[in-house]
């Protein structure tokens, strides 16, 4: 079969011939039909995550849409490693395969699922969002963090505030429920006097970060009392990506002088409930079925995929068509 053939780290996978799988008891055999290009595969391919695999070779991807050998239609994750969802088939526990609705395309179920879910837990299991909370969301022009705006509104933020670098996208964010934005192409002075500005009003109850690195260190700096009164305002700050950097400096005074409780979202915080996550998968595909939820994406065909590897997305999500 043709597939996305990682062979050494922080490579671009190449389109190559590889060994097809077969099932062992307990798993699925899945015709793979799209595959989402996310962030996560990227860290994974470049040996920097702290789940990527050491024996090469592999076949990049973590998820996707594909047909199992009775028909149906799934959406599907975690396949057994060497294989991966960026290929003709894969093979994955059974219980990894989930039937998707006939109203939601390929397309957009393989695009959707990873950052859907991922907005959602991010607000909703560790957040814990109330009804009339600001959030604001670092990152907001990626996939991911548009997704986040809208699941925000959705979850009953009073207010949003979108702030990202892409001065294209960043335009497009109110029509998706961004109250306002912020770019973040500035020094970290002038940045961090731009978020005491938008926080003087009601504060951020909810900061969604998909960037780490100098906006995060610019806004904690923007958090940090300047006196011995006590903070108005609990501000749970939701880590979630790494996009601008892996680590930040974090000043004693930021953590003393504020209400600031910083949380991580990710594989390791994730509820171990299948009912916990049944309901936030119906909550999704419900919203996107109703066009609640929307996600701009583009097609690659899987013979591409060492020249889309690289490219930039600009708020679009890339789905490889084998």
């Amino acid at each position: 079969m043709k597939a996305a053939v990682l062979s050494q780290f922080g490579k671009a996978p190449r389109y190559e011939d590889f060994a097809e799988p077969r099932s062992n008891e307990g798993e699925a055999l899945v015709r793979v039909r799209a595959a989402a290009l996310k962030p996560i595969d990227r860290q994974l391919a470049s040996g920097a995550h702290y789940a990527s695999q050491q024996d090469f070779p592999i076949v990049c991807g973590t998820d996707g849409v594909g047909q199992l050998e009775d028909g149906s239609r799934v959406f599907f994750g975690g396949s057994r490693a060497p294989f991966g969802a960026m290929a003709e088939l894969t093979v994955v526990a059974a219980m990894r395969c989930l039937r998707l609705p006939d109203n939601i395309d390929d397309v957009t179920a393989a695009a959707v699922f990873n950052p859907g879910l991922s907005a959602y837990g991010a607000l909703k299991w560790r957040a814990q969002i109330a009804s009339g909370e600001t959030v604001l969301v670092l990152g907001a022009t990626g996939v991911t963090g548009k997704l986040a705006i809208q699941t925000a509104k959705l979850l009953g933020a009073g207010r949003v505030v979108a702030a990202g670098r892409n001065e294209q996208v960043l335009k497009t964010l109110p029509e998706l429920g961004a109250d306002t934005t912020i770019r973040l192409d500035k020094t970290g002075e002038e940045l961090s006097e731009v978020f005491a500005r938008e926080a003087e009003t009601k504060g951020f109850d909810v900061v969604i970060d998909y960037l780490w690195g100098a906006a995060t260190e610019a806004l904690l700096a923007a958090l940090t009392g300047k006196d011995f009164g006590a903070a108005s305002s609990r501000v749970r700050l939701v880590q979630v990506g790494e996009s601008a950097g892996a680590t930040i400096t974090l000043p004693a005074a930021t953590l003393r002088s504020s209400r600031l409780e910083i949380l991580g979202a990710g594989s390791g915080s994730a509820p171990a409930s299948r009912e916990t996550w049944g309901e936030a998968i119906q909550w999704l595909l419900g919203n996107v079925a109703r066009g609640a939820l929307r996600i701009a994406t583009e097609t690659v065909p899987l013979a591409e995929i060492e020249s889309a590897w690289g490219r930039e997305s600009h708020g679009e999500r890339a789905v490889i068509i084998p």
